[in-house]
């Protein structure tokens, strides 16, 4: 293999899934929607362009693109659980030489995903209730508008803690996730979260079974050569799950109501949820990761010429 060793075993970093729909995590510069050709296709949010990618030296630091992808899953907060859709992370490493990897996070985010619906909607999560106020928005919710929630997961920092050899592996935790659930409703406001930025609900999703494994070379402008200066790994087919997450309660539901919102949903939900409770599950994930063949042939500058790269494969 002509993949260097940090790249070769590769991480399914993970479609970590919309826990309820869809995921952002914060970061650097990147680059934003667009569409390469040939082995570049799935790298269209690859933060090709932010400053840590570009200083990777091809030495000490190797740079990489790595996007995780899962048409379908599940996530249980509590007592809810919700189908998910369609989820795509996409996310730069950098590899050190110490055997360390920091990640780095697209600008616009770093997961985007299917929203969800939450079943039962807002009947489902917070009636019946004995406190008045509660019960008169119970009563007004006949109208399938009023009562839908849709929920959305949003990243509250970079993910971190990355380890690339559980990409190819099993039960191992692959890359650790802070995020919020954002529910939304008429009556829920817009400022309802299950999770903060201090508090955060912290996603470590794990391979169920091993991938299967496939690689290939190309050209910088995605051009398939077996002397091809890019390498892609190709890891198809695992499950991954994570059941070790806590839940904190809802906060910020329904303006002006003094926190009773709050307090019916995680009475309803079970909320706050201790680790153990909880699982996420995301199915046939699809992981790919392409960096330069032999990135040291290109030091000082292998950031730069990734970079190069993947913007000549955008047409």
């Amino acid at each position: 293999m002509r993949f260097p060793l940090g790249a070769r075993v590769a991480t399914t970093a993970t479609a970590v899934g919309t826990a309820l729909g869809a995921f952002a995590a914060m970061g650097t510069a990147t680059a934003a929607a667009a569409v390469p050709n040939g082995e570049w296709a799935p790298f269209t949010r690859c933060p090709v362009d932010a400053p840590a990618m570009l200083a990777a030296d091809g030495l000490a630091r190797t740079p990489q693109c790595v996007v995780s992808t899962s048409p379908s899953g599940s996530i249980k907060l509590g007592k809810t659980t919700v189908t998910t859709g369609r989820t795509n992370l996409q996310i730069g490493v950098v590899q050190n030489s110490d055997g360390t990897s920091t990640v780095v996070a697209p600008s616009g985010g770093a997961l985007v995903a299917d929203s969800a619906t939450v079943p039962g909607g807002l009947l489902g999560l917070m009636c019946p209730s004995n406190v008045p106020a509660i019960t008169a928005i119970c009563e007004q919710l006949n109208n399938s508008t009023l009562n839908k929630i849709t929920a959305t997961v949003e990243s509250v920092g970079t993910p971190y803690a990355f380890d690339q050899t559980a990409g190819i592996l099993t039960d191992q935790p692959i890359v650790a996730i802070p995020v919020r659930i954002h529910l939304e409703n008429p009556f829920l406001g817009s400022k309802c979260y299950i999770g903060t930025a201090a508090n955060p609900v912290v996603l470590r999703p794990e391979n169920r079974q091993f991938p299967e494994f496939g690689m290939s070379f190309f050209r910088g402008d995605g051009t398939v050569a077996e002397d091809g200066e890019m390498s892609r790994i190709n890891l198809t087919g695992a499950t991954q799950n994570d059941s070790t997450f806590a839940v904190p309660g809802a906060s910020g539901c329904g303006l002006g109501l003094l926190g009773l919102i709050d307090a019916a949903v995680n009475a309803k939900t079970g909320l706050p949820s201790p680790a153990g409770n909880n699982s996420l599950t995301l199915n046939d994930t699809r992981t790919h990761l392409a960096g330069l063949t032999a990135p040291g042939t290109f030091a000082p500058d292998a950031g730069k010429r990734l970079s190069q790269n993947w913007h000549s494969a955008v047409g």
